[in-house]
């Protein structure tokens, strides 16, 4: 069962409310996304910090639900 862009972003700022997110379903198969995150929670994180802190926020879903997701995050200034 693929998921929806929708259900990503809700996800993501539900973690991070000050979040800017862009989501590009890469292949229009609902399974396999890019996503552009910038949240002031990234401050002072490592990009493997960040990513986990995604990972974390899309609950157990990465690898079963959403089969592929590129991320890029950043800091919000």
């Amino acid at each position: 069962m693929a998921m929806q862009a929708a259900e990503i972003e809700r996800l993501i700022k539900e973690a991070f409310p000050d979040a800017e997110v862009t989501i590009t379903d890469l292949a229009g198969d609902n399974d396999h996304y890019a996503a552009m995150i910038a949240s002031s929670a990234f401050k002072g994180k490592t990009r493997v910090q960040q990513h986990q802190m995604v990972y974390d926020a899309l609950k157990g879903r990465m690898g079963g639900v959403l089969h592929a997701l590129s991320l890029q995050t950043s800091v919000k200034v």
